[in-house]
């Protein structure tokens, strides 16, 4: 096996599928990368077990073969050679000659035989999403996702195939985050898959800014992903995630709307004084302005004012303030509307202009 490629042209597809890589592995073939030559391409593999990436590029000098490489320690190589440098690496019995220039590396391989792949999926569904919009989905709900919670479907993000629509969802139990799209073709029936939260991550870091398109495939135990010359899978988590539907406030009519990065000043001043644990602030509505009070055990106090587009008198409710400034984070509009019930209900935050974007926050007890 062996080829011969441009510096950049090999550090592109090395950087989509390094990510995935865990420093630590149960097993020693998982530090390494697939790499493999057939077809006239390169093909890089990496996984962990749960999540895959494999990216392809073209080279020069093919020799066709296939093996398994330490990732960390050849894209550091390559990551470290000069720009325009030329690579050509050949395998050597055991052994990987890489040269470039003046420089030369041998770098130890396991057999690809060793290598675990995912199979083929059992595909249900499959539809096409422009990629931009998928990013924007998955970007502004993945904070909400859970981090290693006992209820491990929360340490995820729902996509809901729905028929003319896709949702991506995340909650951890305290608050949750919903954003949808409109699909250009109905589906044949409503889908509801939870991906792991690396897969998230690393579909996230994998989107680039452009008016492309991504294949989405919806298998029984698996996600794919197609998108140009990079294919993503991951395992998806077996279990049932909440009826987030129910989660949303309904008859929330008392509602204010304030200008977003007004509001996100204001919390992220009272915040300086709030509990350094339970982190609450009070909202307290009043016809034409929004009042934010903080406490804490120092007897400390801070007051913000702002000024609101509401009639509500006498309502105070207590909030988590950095949740609240991860919504008011992840809308885009200028106008941000909160909508209340009473002093014990929990409050859905959205743009003032449209509905595509859902945080509902649980509220605290001050």
């Amino acid at each position: 096996m062996q080829f011969s490629i441009q510096r950049e042209a090999l550090l592109k597809p090395l950087q989509q599928v390094v990510g995935v890589v865990e420093r630590r592995q149960t097993l020693p073939v998982l530090a390494n990368l697939l790499v493999k030559v057939a077809d006239g391409k390169v093909t890089l593999t990496g996984t962990d077990l749960e999540v895959e990436m494999v990216a392809s590029t073209t080279a020069d000098q093919l020799a066709d073969g296939e093996i398994t490489i330490p990732a960390r320690k050849l894209f550091d190589i390559v990551r470290a050679l000069p720009d325009g440098a030329r690579v050509d690496l050949k395998l050597n019995g055991d052994r990987v000659a890489l040269s470039a220039g003046r420089s030369r590396f041998t770098l130890a391989t396991l057999p690809a035989s060793e290598f675990p792949t995912i199979d083929e999926i059992e595909l249900v569904e499959r539809v096409s999403v422009p990629e931009e919009a998928l990013r924007d989905l998955m970007e502004r709900t993945a904070f909400a996702m859970a981090n290693q919670d006992v209820r491990y479907y929360l340490n995820g993000m729902l996509l809901d195939l729905q028929e003319h629509s896709l949702r991506c969802v995340a909650t951890d139990g305290h608050r949750l985050a919903l954003r949808e799209t409109q699909l250009e073709s109905s589906v044949s029936a409503r889908r509801q898959i939870i991906i792991p939260r690396k897969g998230v991550n690393e579909l996230i870091g994998l989107f680039e800014p452009g008016d492309g398109q991504v294949e989405l495939e919806f298998g029984r135990n698996h996600l794919r992903v197609r998108r140009g010359e990079v294919v993503f899978t991951s395992k998806l988590i077996d279990g049932r995630f909440p009826d987030y539907e129910a989660v949303i406030p309904l008859g929330a009519d008392k509602r204010a709307v304030i200008d977003r990065e007004v509001l996100r000043g204001a919390l992220q001043r009272a915040a300086i004084l709030s509990n350094e644990k339970y982190r609450g602030v009070k909202l307290e509505l009043s016809p034409g302005r929004l009042r934010i009070v903080a406490h804490n055990p120092e007897q400390e106090e801070a007051v913000e004012e702002v000024e609101a587009d509401t009639v509500v008198s006498d309502l105070a409710v207590g909030f988590n303030v950095g949740y609240l400034l991860d919504a008011l984070g992840a809308l885009r509009g200028e106008k941000a509307r909160l909508n209340l019930r009473d002093a014990q209900s929990s409050c859905l935050v959205q743009e003032d202009d449209n509905d595509q974007s859902r945080h509902v926050i649980m509220p605290l007890r001050l």
